[in-house]
């Protein structure tokens, strides 16, 4: 009799407890994903340390000051549009329901900006923080169009086009292939962890695109097409740059993945399917080990080019960062961090495409190379929530889908810049520099100003004054009705 009247006590119990454990699960989760957007600051960070470093002396603040704009314009267009992108276009460019469904959750109907997920949400602990995540994703594709057109775009034309890289196109991609829902997942099981190519392949093929319309800067190339090289005003705080987006990458792969602390094994990848955090740590580490390694040996030793191959390792790896064995890491991330070297020599050397920090081959190879190589050696991995089989074929859809959404992406709106007269600074402006033109002034005023120097394509160091006066002049008449 006495148990019977104890049962409702203990039920109550029970319930109890299980409320406690699933709110401590919940705001374990809620912590880990604020932590990781803090750690992933320091990535933009070393963007803009990077990008300043690269900088001519006469750009320093310029470029300091377009990656803080970044966060200024991409993070309120994230809000209103980009997250609604990615929850309600898994299946396509037409947009599903609010009622629509991803992986079983009524995914759709939270990612809309008047949501009652958004804000100081008492019953929800994890849309703010998760939201928060993918937008400090889309300041990553912006940073990485911003390198690469330094000194000469206009500021508002970069804002423009990151507004599209980081709202629209690579959120887009991440709806189709970045998901559990999406197309290209649950169709063709689809493969890319980490994103090597969801962020970084997509945003250096829109980079190319963007770069193919604003061109090189005045004397970037000699009569005969050589590459001359502008040297970096300070190399040391481009490479100290490069370790803070190192280090920001941590959080940046943790935040890939999904906690699910009262279930086993805890952890799940962005598809949903069973993995660790021990198994990205492993990816990411030595990942780093295997890119500088690459990249030293490809460049004879070039400090940047070092780092650079470290960052290319990295993101060849990402992909399967959650399947590959560590042998199998290293061993990537080394061919891929070699191989950036010479892809970024190529599009310089042959293409003559003015890319000054090297980004459409350090992310945009390294990020599509990163998803052919889960179609060589993950094929048949088990995928998302029904466990679709990875294959190359799957991959190479995935490919021959992000390539050219993330070009053409970039290439038509830089085009329409370019047509309006709106997408590079007048050749007076980039000669004189942005700095002087924007700010009106030197922010070195207490150092006295030494002559600029350029490296010929002989590997000489002469002054840049005549060599950009003639490279203007060149310019002017070609451009003369």
């Amino acid at each position: 009799m006495h148990v019977i009247l104890a049962l409702p006590m203990l039920a109550d119990n029970l319930q109890s407890l299980s409320d406690k454990v699933t709110l401590d699960s919940q705001i374990l989760g809620e912590s880990f994903y604020f932590f990781t957007v803090v750690a992933m600051w320091l990535i933009h960070v070393g963007f803009m340390s990077y990008e300043a470093g690269a900088a001519r002396r006469k750009n320093v603040m310029s470029t300091a000051i377009k990656n803080i704009l970044t966060i200024a314009v991409v993070t309120p267009t994230f809000l209103y549009f980009g997250w609604w992108i990615y929850g309600c276009m898994e299946t396509g460019l037409i947009p599903q329901g609010p009622d629509s469904t991803q992986a079983g959750l009524q995914f759709c109907s939270t990612t809309y900006p008047w949501s009652a997920n958004f804000g100081p949400n008492l019953n929800d602990h994890i849309s703010a923080v998760f939201w928060g995540a993918f937008l400090l994703f889309s300041w990553t594709t912006g940073s990485i169009l911003s390198g690469a057109i330094i000194e000469r775009a206009r500021v508002s034309a970069y804002l423009v086009l990151t507004v599209l890289l980081g709202s629209v196109v690579w959120i887009l991609d991440a709806a189709w292939g970045w998901s559990a829902g999406g197309w290209l997942t649950t169709g063709f099981g689809f493969h890319d962890s980490i994103a090597s190519s969801v962020v970084h392949g997509v945003a250096g093929a829109f980079t190319l695109g963007v770069l193919f319309q604003i061109g090189p800067r005045i004397g970037k190339f000699d009569a005969a097409g050589l590459a001359r090289t502008f040297k970096p005003h300070n190399l040391h705080l481009t490479l100290m740059g490069l370790m803070l987006i190192f280090t920001g990458f941590y959080g940046f792969y943790a935040a890939c993945l999904v906690i699910t602390s009262t279930s086993f094994p805890g952890w799940l990848n962005i598809y949903l399917s069973p993995t660790t955090l021990g198994s990205i740590f492993f990816a990411i580490t030595i990942g780093f080990a295997g890119g500088f390694t690459g990249g030293y040996f490809a460049s004879k030793g070039d400090p940047f080019w070092t780092l650079s191959g470290g960052l290319a390792g990295v993101i060849t790896v990402s992909a399967g960062a959650d399947v590959y064995a560590p042998s199998l890491d290293y061993l990537l991330s080394i061919f891929g961090g070699g191989t950036a070297v010479f892809v970024g020599n190529f599009i310089e050397r042959k293409m003559r495409v003015d890319d000054a920090v090297g980004a459409v081959a350090v992310h945009g190879y390294s990020g599509f190379l990163g998803i052919v190589m889960v179609g060589i050696f993950a094929t048949g991995y088990p995928t998302g929530i029904n466990n679709v089989p990875s294959s190359f074929g799957g991959q190479m859809m995935g490919l021959m889908t992000f390539l050219p959404l993330g070009f053409f992406g970039g290439y038509i709106p830089a085009w329409l810049l370019k047509k309006a007269g709106l997408l590079r600074v007048p050749l007076e402006v980039e000669l004189e520099g942005l700095d002087i033109a924007e700010y009106g002034t030197d922010f070195y005023p207490e150092f006295s100003k030494p002559p600029e120097p350029i490296v010929l394509p002989s590997g000489e160091e002469v002054d840049a004054a005549p060599v950009l006066l003639e490279a203007y002049q060149q310019v002017q008449a070609r451009n003369a009705p």
